[in-house]
């Protein structure tokens, strides 16, 4: 844990806005003007376009940013392999699509000096990352800070924070993460991430497919859920460590396995920046919640924070969907999430307390823990919760004990074979739903009643 570290994210100024063409500058006049590319860029930098997206895509799709650097990214020795630890990227082919519904308790805790990419835990995924399709759900638990540079080639990261604090230091500057937070860091981005607690772990989806945007609001209109201007940039700041340190480790996930090389020079060496290509971070208690102000639970989708998209028309490749604090009011309604079969795939996660579908406790579902429900398997409130809530008073409510997320998918998660067979997998999932009585009794409308 560091104080500095600590001292400099609760310090630090943003950029507001998702999809915004952001520009920024750590020395003043380092940004070109008038053009990208100019004969020879302001202050001896070199200027390098980092392309998230095709050249061709639409604008309202395209993503990109141009960077001005000490160096250009060029300017490196080649990359050899090295150890994938615990990291499996798409295709999983090692087993077999599983319909049980099954969860896990927290990650054990790590070696002391493990970083991030060093405690990075594949629990499965789908698609094919060579093919830019799919998804994969990693959990991290951390006791160091990375002295290396990493960077993923194979998708962009939503990094989802469970316990202890992160200091996110990007091509373009930093980021300061907390429980109740998420951050992205873009496909192909350098970063490295400072531990400011003792140690931290929680969640990331590895998302190959096209970069999350904000989903469309429909009959929503025209605010609600995630709101734009929440979304923080970093401000353009750079290392400059030429000469003054040994060689910089510098690793790259690419095609499913892990490269390294030793640069000699910092390639967080960005100077000033301009574009939409960004890293960001977004504080989910944000989240401006829509349900229902009648009757019924609405379906899970209205909590959606991020999709992205697929070539079909709300078949989400991955959708993150976050179940924030919120009142609930429906009237003559069961008010937890009902039982539910899904075409879509969902692991949920929870970050903080407990969720409302859900007991907590000892063997039960557990910060730092998660669930996998892949589709069309039966589930919704346990036991507990169903004889509660079906005989609570329904006065008004508020939820906000807990926050809880879900990473939602267009095709089933297959597990890794570490994950299948972990020590922290819960044997007996399925009790939870065992002595769900019958009430039937077609003499009465109202059995429970």
């Amino acid at each position: 844990m560091s104080g500095d570290a600590r001292k400099t994210a609760e310090g630090l100024a943003h950029l507001s806005g998702f999809g915004n063409e952001h520009s920024s500058e750590a020395v003043a006049g380092a940004l070109p003007e008038g053009r990208n590319s100019p004969q020879r860029a302001p202050l001896g930098l070199y200027a390098e376009q980092l392309s998230g997206t095709a050249f061709t895509e639409p604008r309202a799709h395209n993503r990109r940013s141009w960077l001005y650097r000490i160096r250009p990214s060029a300017a490196h020795p080649a990359f050899t392999r090295t150890g994938n630890g615990s990291i499996r990227t798409a295709p999983f082919t090692q087993s077999a699509p599983d319909p049980n519904r099954l969860r896990w308790n927290p990650l054990p805790e790590p070696e002391a000096g493990t970083d991030f990419v060093a405690g990075l835990w594949t629990l499965g995924g789908n698609g094919d990352a060579t093919q830019r399709t799919g998804m994969a759900v990693h959990l991290y638990h951390a006791t160091a800070s990375m002295e290396r540079v990493f960077s993923d080639a194979d998708g962009e990261l939503l990094i989802v924070p469970e316990r202890g604090g992160l200091l996110l230091r990007t091509e373009f500057g930093l980021l300061h993460a907390e429980p109740g937070h998420v951050a992205l860091i873009p496909r192909g981005v350098r970063f490295r991430v400072e531990l400011l607690d003792d140690d931290a772990r929680g969640y990331v989806c590895e998302n190959y497919g096209a970069p999350f945007q904000l989903p469309d609001l429909g009959p929503i209109g025209a605010n609600g859920l995630a709101n734009a201007r929440d979304f923080l940039a970093p401000v353009a700041a750079y290392e400059d460590d030429e000469g003054t340190a040994g060689p910089v480790e510098v690793v790259n996930k690419f095609c499913g396995n892990l490269w390294t090389a030793a640069y000699d020079h910092s390639p967080l060496d960005v100077v000033a920046w301009h574009g939409n290509h960004v890293p960001y971070v977004y504080d989910l208690r944000r989240f401006n919640v829509i349900g229902t102000i009648s009757y019924d639970h609405p379906d899970p989708s209205i909590f959606t924070v991020l999709t992205s998209p697929s070539d079909t028309p709300g078949l989400a490749g991955v959708d993150f969907v976050v179940f924030a604090p919120r009142w609930l009011v429906g009237e003559d309604t069961f008010r937890p999430p009902y039982f539910h079969r899904n075409v879509m795939s969902e692991y949920m996660g929870l970050i903080e307390g407990a969720y409302d579908a859900k007991a907590a406790g000892q063997g039960g579902f557990v910060p730092g823990g998660g669930s996998l429900h892949n589709m069309m398997s039966a589930h919704g409130p346990d036991r507990e919760t169903f004889d509660r809530a079906s005989g609570a008073e329904l006065r008004p409510q508020r939820v906000d004990d807990g926050l809880a997320f879900m990473f939602e998918t267009r095709w089933p998660v297959t597990l890794t074979p570490h994950a299948a067979r972990a020590e922290h997998l819960q044997p007996r999932y399925d009790d939870v739903w065992q002595g769900l009585e019958r009430h039937f009794a077609p003499s009465s409308r109202h059995p429970l009643h």
